[in-house]
């Protein structure tokens, strides 16, 4: 990750924490459930997946609060019911978490003493701090790689645009729609580059036969690309509402760029087999807010999602002004809410993934 950005979510177990306000990630980390299952029951038929009785299981970029530990958990209990039908002593399991050094490894921490604490299988936790675009475990090591809700986000921004001085966004809708086709193409470009290191890099660290099982923001390859269509589109919006009524200055917005890039399911499957150290068991494409109760999913939740994810790269960049970014939010998704552009379907998926090493 580009160091002159820090990307993290909000720390801490205040009202405006990623641990308070990662509902929807939960619900998208509940999609995977089934494919981490499968993925397990694959890995602990094979007895030469299995190294000396024991299992590895990583989860990069898992971020903090409740949903820290989500994809491991599956993992451990799927092990444990694999092994409990076949009446034989499960592996050990070792977890390791890794995230960006400035994640909240504190709350992390803590949370990890309950898995360390049943009985079986026996099950020992590690940190692992460090950017998923770099090296982070021996050779031959992992049997298992989970990411959820993480590898949308880039190594940096599109260099091109920053040396070009290329803005994003902009609050004039038809210089930004005239721009947008070479503004997507830089972030198509950052994104494979940073996707096929990311597949050779754990290529390496993942045992022969290791699996992964990611899922990443995307959007509808049927749906006319817009900044809608973007993970950093909704925020960006509401930077150029705040632009226009004077709030933040328009030459930050003008330079500011969030390094987060969801591809469509076709060019997502394209990079995976161009890189080839990986074969595709399957891939999912779900609507970003399935699974969920509508009625919970107010202006008011959906700003204060935003204000969990992006603030502390929004406050880098304009200052403290994140009240007024949810006070603009509200206001807009409230607008909104009744819209035909709020009837029709999303232009943003969620895409899930299996993989297995090729």
């Amino acid at each position: 990750m580009d160091s002159k950005q820090r990307v993290h979510m909000n720390q801490g177990q205040g009202e405006t924490s990623y641990a308070r306000n990662s509902s929807i990630q939960s619900a998208r980390q509940n999609r995977m459930k089934p494919l981490i299952e499968a993925a397990i029951a694959e890995l602990c038929s094979n007895a030469s997946t299995l190294l000396r009785g024991k299992m590895v299981v990583a989860d990069l970029g898992c971020s903090s609060g409740p949903n820290a530990l989500a994809l491991v958990s599956i993992a451990i209990e799927a092990t444990h019911n694999h092994f409990l039908q076949l009446q034989q002593p499960p592996p050990g399991l070792c977890v390791l978490l890794n995230d960006l050094p400035d994640n909240d490894f504190n709350v992390v921490v803590k949370s990890l003493l309950g898995l360390q604490q049943t009985n079986e299988p026996i099950c020992v936790t590690g940190i692992v701090p460090g950017s998923f675009y770099q090296r982070l475990f021996p050779s031959g090591s992992l049997h298992l790689v989970c990411a959820s809700n993480s590898l949308h986000w880039l190594s940096k921004a599109p260099e091109d645009l920053r040396i070009n001085h290329i803005s994003a966004y902009d609050t004039n809708e038809h210089v930004r729609r005239e721009r947008f086709p070479v503004v997507t193409e830089a972030y198509a470009r950052q994104f494979k580059e940073d996707f096929t290191l990311f597949l050779e890099l754990r290529a390496k660290e993942l045992v022969p036969g290791g699996r992964m099982v990611i899922s990443l923001a995307g959007r509808r390859s049927v749906e006319l690309i817009t900044e809608t269509s973007h993970v950093w589109g909704t925020a960006a919006q509401i930077l150029g509402v705040m632009a226009s009524e004077g709030i933040i200055d328009k030459a930050k917005l003008d330079s500011f760029y969030i390094p987060a890039y969801g591809p469509s399911e076709e060019e997502l499957r394209e990079i995976i087999q161009e890189e080839g150290s990986f074969s595709i068991i399957e891939m999912q494409v779900h609507d970003p807010i399935s699974g969920m109760d509508i009625a919970l999913l107010t202006p008011n939740m959906i700003a204060n999602t935003l204000r969990a994810a992006f603030e502390p790269i929004i406050v880098q960049h304009f200052g403290e002004v994140m009240d007024e970014f949810v006070r603009t939010a509200e206001k807009q998704f409230s607008l909104q809410r009744n819209s035909q552009l709020q009837r029709s379907k999303d232009p943003r998926v969620m895409l899930v993934v299996s993989l297995a090493g090729a």
